[in-house]
């Protein structure tokens, strides 16, 4: 899956698939499945280092499990996060952006507008593919003091609209919109020559993007509203662990 198939996937009104994925095996499972995009999120964090919330993922998580990812690779075009405070600047963001490379990611992923663009620009310059990110922030959680949905005022709609034609005109070859209020987000999807990628904003985007651990159920602590299981894998390990138990506590010898 190269970028000039992504863009023409959304002049062709084709649907981007993408899910997360942090490890070897799942990664080539899903890429065995024809998934167009892997994103190694710093989503991680949650769902599998156990952190409150993303900002406590650091570059040497990132290096680790986008080299993982990459192993298990073919088809897909792997996505990899710039973790909080890992692009402070354009030049920290270029020399964190290659680190990604080098693991084995094809393109990167930052959060921010307008106010990012030339961290953006700079990467692109570099040579690197980046995926912006606009709508709810998980790195900016603290600050805002939740997931709250964005976009709901016709101010806001204006400000995001804003930022995502930042976001392209620095170069971005997509745009993440988490949280966005759908009809806001069916306008910014109309108003980009870019694809959208949605989280919780709608069917209009040009793409879906979800975790993978909210898809199958392997993560029953917390499922986001949004996220629509279509399997139980949690319930499923349960089951295999408690007859492994029963099993080996049974046996003689």
């Amino acid at each position: 899956m190269t970028l000039i198939e992504i863009t023409a996937a959304k002049r062709r009104r084709e649907k981007l698939a993408v899910l997360t994925a942090y490890d070897y095996p799942t990664a080539r499972l899903l890429d065995e499945s024809g998934i167009d995009i892997l994103l190694v999120g710093d989503s991680l964090g949650m769902v599998v280092l156990g952190f409150p919330d993303t900002t406590l993922v650091t570059m040497e998580h990132m290096l680790h499990h986008t080299a993982a990812v990459a192993r298990g690779v073919q088809r897909a075009l792997i996505v990899a996060d710039l973790p909080f405070a890992s692009y402070e600047t354009p030049e920290q963001a270029v020399a964190n952006a290659r680190r990604l490379i080098a693991a084995g990611a094809h393109a990167v992923k930052l959060e921010g507008g307008a106010t990012h663009a030339a961290r953006i620009a700079a990467i692109v310059a570099d040579g690197i593919p980046v995926m912006a990110h606009l709508g709810m922030l998980p790195q900016s959680v603290r600050e805002e003091g939740g997931y709250k949905i964005k976009g709901r005022t016709p101010a806001a709609a204006e400000a995001l609209l804003a930022d995502a034609h930042a976001v392209e005109n620095a170069g971005a070859f997509a745009v993440v919109l988490e949280l966005v209020q759908a009809d806001t987000a069916a306008r910014l999807t109309a108003a980009l020559a870019i694809p959208t990628i949605g989280i919780g904003s709608g069917t209009a985007c040009d793409g879906q993007v979800l975790v993978t651990h909210d898809l199958i159920g392997l993560f029953p602590w917390f499922t986001p509203k949004f996220a629509r299981q279509h399997a139980q894998i949690a319930g499923s390990i349960r089951g295999a662990a408690a007859a492994f138990i029963e099993e080996t506590k049974r046996a003689d010898g």
